[in-house]
């Protein structure tokens, strides 16, 4: 039987590529979001809501809260944006970092640019004309210290690269609190200190596990230049010294019994993880396992640490002793 149709199969109009550009699209913008590194932009709103509770001694008002985590959410998208585009260099020959999208070219450098430096400009703003004046200096801060003084000068000059731009990393606790009194104290001061002696026992171990990529890449980071029982000593004390500085903050903000509570506890895990670190790495036996599973372990531990930390500090305004 003859086809009803005269038109040659070969002659049919192809269908719209629908779903090739909803791929695309979806893509692109998966692209963009990875190189604000979501997950480092996590940990950052953590110290920023906390900070701003105790400041209020309760519940700030919700708007406030959340203009002051759209705007950091965004400062902190900008400068890891940055990041990436001043070091798409040494990303394309690190394992971890080489399918970051300015690697593989699915986002080009002058778009990750204008990407970053729009979102860094419209943080900025966004804090001055939303939330405070004080807040949106404070943001310029954060964003400087780490694309300029961390990334174009520090990271590739010196093995204290991470403890001196881990400075960038503490601006959230000013800019919440900041937010909410329009100026600092000293109870932000003291936990600006937390996260300043916490950088390094929490980047330093992920800098072990992989020592070999930033060697390859040029970066002086300390565990490439030094030994694993120097870095371990090092990780050791400044845990020791961001314990003590947690408790600083009892006597200084009226910290009830839970913060205390929280901060001896989770402050004596972390530094006895910190121990069995150092104790592995002056063993000779033990020494050369160091940088894999160990070190990593207290990496996520950093992790768990501050986040129970400053939900301590978020909980203890509400409580009645």
């Amino acid at each position: 039987m003859a086809s009803t149709d005269a038109r040659p199969a070969a002659d049919a109009p192809p269908s719209p590529p629908r779903r090739v550009a909803t791929r695309t699209w979806r893509r692109t913008l998966g692209a963009y979001v990875a190189l604000t590194k979501p997950r480092v932009i996590e940990l950052l709103l953590v110290t920023t809501l906390p900070p701003m509770i105790l400041a209020e001694g309760g519940l700030p008002s919700i708007w406030l809260m959340v203009a002051t985590l759209i705007g950091g959410a965004a400062a902190a998208g900008s400068a890891n944006v940055l990041n990436c585009y001043l070091d798409r260099d040494i990303d394309s020959v690190m394992g971890r970092t080489r399918r970051r999208p300015l690697v593989t070219g699915e986002i080009t450098p002058r778009q990750a640019l204008v990407f970053g430096s729009a979102l860094g400009i419209g943080s900025i703003a966004w804090f001055a004309l939303v939330v405070n004046p004080v807040a949106a200096l404070l943001t310029l801060g954060a964003i400087a210290i780490y694309v300029v003084g961390y990334t174009m000068i520090l990271k590739r000059r010196t093995s204290q690269n991470i403890v001196w731009g881990g400075a960038a990393g503490c601006m959230p606790v000013l800019i919440g609190w900041s937010a909410v009194t329009g100026g600092l104290d000293w109870a932000a001061l003291v936990l600006f200190g937390v996260i300043f002696l916490w950088t390094p026992p929490h980047y330093w171990p992920l800098s072990m596990r992989f020592r070999e990529d930033y060697a390859t890449a040029g970066v002086p980071m300390l565990p490439v230049v030094a030994g694993e029982r120097r870095v371990a000593a090092e990780m050791l004390a400044y845990a020791v010294a961001m314990v003590v500085c947690s408790l600083v903050l009892v006597p200084v903000a009226g910290m009830g019994w839970v913060y205390l509570g929280v901060a001896v506890v989770a402050g004596a895990w972390f530094v006895a993880l910190c121990v069995r670190l150092y104790r592995m790495a002056v063993d000779p036996e033990r020494r050369g396992l160091v940088s894999r599973g160990p070190a990593m372990k207290v990496f996520h531990a950093s992790i768990t640490y501050l986040t129970l930390l400053f939900a301590a500090v978020a909980v203890d305004p509400f409580l009645p002793w």
